[in-house]
């Protein structure tokens, strides 16, 4: 008895991944037709019209991250399982992943850099035989981002892209509504969780070693906490907000 074919949805606005994310998948064991997004608000539309939605999702898509995606996507539909595919382990990625993946579904992490045949293994896995497969690289960042000390909470990590956006700390009491002695509570944590704390060191002749602001960005950098695809999407909320700043407070 023949089978239906699949429908599996690439959401990836690179026309080369594209192609090479189509000939993989019409080789998976099972008969697949393929949908195809070019962003993440499209993606989205389409998903959204499948029973239970099959994906490859690149994470830096234009309207919405694949992160974003997914995280609307699962509050609709539980059951999609999503494989991400990236160039990229940023811990704000697996960070981000982590607190958003319904109980009810399995989902994937491979990075581009590995062979064809992992790839395919891969989608293979979550798409067709329901089991999660996370990429051995991606894992090590997993530790990071889910051990107590050193992973960001969601307060944490907005601090971070306020500095990281170059706002003081009464710009950031406006906008998070906050007291300056609340922001300041906010960045001793972050400080304390980047490892700023053992790091920094006072002499009498050159008064603190670093800069704590700029340090937390550097390290933030290294760590894939923030990068700059994000950041011009965090730099577009933050000129909407203070147009609206300045309009209320007729500055």
């Amino acid at each position: 008895m023949s089978m239906d074919p699949l429908t599996i949805l690439i959401a990836d606005d690179n026309p080369k991944d594209f192609e090479f994310l189509e000939q993989l998948v019409q080789g998976l064991e099972v008969p697949c037709q393929i949908e195809r997004a070019h962003n993440g608000k499209v993606a989205l539309e389409k998903a959204l019209r499948l029973d239970t939605p099959l994906v490859v999702s690149d994470i830096q898509m234009p309207e919405l991250n694949g992160i974003e995606f997914a995280r609307a996507l699962w509050e609709q539909k539980p059951m999609a399982r999503i494989i991400f595919w990236s160039q990229y382990k940023d811990e704000m990625y697996v960070r981000a992943l982590t607190s958003i993946v319904p109980p009810e579904t399995v989902y994937g992490y491979v990075l581009k850099s590995n062979t064809r045949e992992r790839i395919a293994s891969a989608v293979q896995t979550v798409l067709i035989d329901e089991q999660c497969w996370i990429d051995p690289e991606v894992r090590k960042v997993q530790g990071r981002a889910g051990h107590r000390q050193t992973a960001l909470s969601d307060i944490e990590y907005e601090a971070l892209v306020d500095i990281s956006l170059g706002l003081t700390d009464n710009l950031i009491a406006q906008r998070r509504y906050l007291s300056r002695r609340g922001v300041q509570s906010r960045l001793n944590t972050l400080y304390a969780k980047l490892g700023l704390d053992q790091e920094q060191f006072h002499s009498e002749k050159f008064g603190d070693a670093f800069n704590l602001r700029n340090r937390a960005v550097s390290v933030a950098l290294r760590r894939g906490l923030i990068n700059a695809f994000e950041l011009e999407h965090e730099e577009e909320e933050l000129q909407g907000w203070l147009k609206k700043f300045r309009s209320s407070k007729r500055v």
